[in-house]
C-alpha cells in the first residue's frame, strides 16, 4: 500500500467529477448559466447542498462564477473538462470497435434464421 496521500478531492478535476452530485450540477450547467436557486430548483436539493458542490467544482476549475448585481451566475468551463475527455476519448475507439464486432454477429445470425 502507497504512503502517498491521496489528492484531495478539492484539487482534483477528476476526483471532483467522482461524485455523481458534481456530475448533476456540471450537466445542469452545461445549456446556461444558472444561479444556485435555479440549480436549487432544479435539482431538488437544498441550497447548502448545491453551494457546497458548485464550491468544489469553482475550486478545481470546472465551473466559473459571474456576478451580476447582487446574484452570481455559474457555468461550466469547458476548458477544464478537456484533460478528462482527452483521458476517455482513446475508450471510444474500443467501444466502436466492440460495437462493429456485435453488429456483424448479429447480421450473421439474422442470415441464418
Amino acid at each position: 500500500m502507497s504512503d502517498m496521500a491521496r489528492t484531495p478531492t478539492t484539487h482534483d478535476p477528476f476526483n471532483a467529477v467522482a461524485e455523481p452530485k458534481r456530475r448533476q450540477v456540471l450537466e445542469a450547467l452545461r445549456e446556461q448559466e444558472m444561479s444556485v436557486n435555479e440549480l436549487v430548483e432544479l435539482l431538488g436539493w437544498n441550497q447548502p447542498s448545491v453551494s457546497k458542490h458548485l464550491g468544489v467544482l469553482k475550486q478545481v476549475g470546472l465551473v466559473e462564477e459571474r456576478r451580476v448585481g447582487r446574484q452570481r451566475l455559474y457555468r461550466v468551463n469547458a476548458e477544464s473538462l478537456k484533460p478528462i475527455f482527452e483521458w476517455v476519448s482513446p475508450f471510444e475507439k474500443i467501444w466502436s470497435e466492440r460495437f462493429d464486432r456485435l453488429d456483424v454477429v448479429l447480421e450473421k445470425m439474422k442470415k441464418e434464421k
